[in-house]
């Protein structure tokens, strides 16, 4: 039985467009801006909302989807652990960072939608041309997936 359990889930918008990047070794890491909301209602039934801001770090081939599908004030799903950074500034003083470090991520708003629009309804969908003269190709290569 595990002793303990870190795990993050957020479903946000992202603050700014992700920051790909390269390590000294090659490796892909990407940083992301997301924001969530919480709301409630207060004691006389009036809706207040808080947003939170949190910094989602994404490696490997996760960080290259990150950097080259996601785009300032799209909807996306994230999960992954909380890894906390200290380091010393320049005025030598103690700084902390706590970061989400990204395991999976689902982009939540519909393709080619422009950030920040509603829909009510889903868009109604069209049936696939097949020809009848070509053997369907039911092959699906794990590479040829996108995420």
């Amino acid at each position: 039985m595990a002793s303990s359990l870190n795990k993050a889930l957020i479903i946000g918008n992202l603050t700014r467009d992700p920051e790909l990047r390269q390590t000294t070794s090659g490796q892909s890491v990407c940083t992301i801006g997301v924001a969530t909301n919480r709301s409630w209602n207060n004691a006389q039934g009036e809706k207040q909302e808080q947003p939170e801001y949190h910094t989602v770090v994404a490696w490997g081939k996760l960080a290259d989807i990150c950097g080259q599908y996601l785009k300032k004030g799209k909807k996306v799903f994230f999960e992954g652990r909380l890894q906390t950074r200290d380091w010393e500034g320049q005025d030598g003083v103690r700084r902390f960072r706590t970061e989400i470090v990204a395991e999976n991520m689902i982009m939540l708003d519909r393709a080619g939608a422009p950030s920040g629009e509603a829909f009510s309804q889903p868009a109604p969908m069209e049936a696939p041309a097949i020809k009848i003269d070509e053997p369907a190709n039911d092959d699906i290569k794990l590479e040829d997936i996108p995420f």
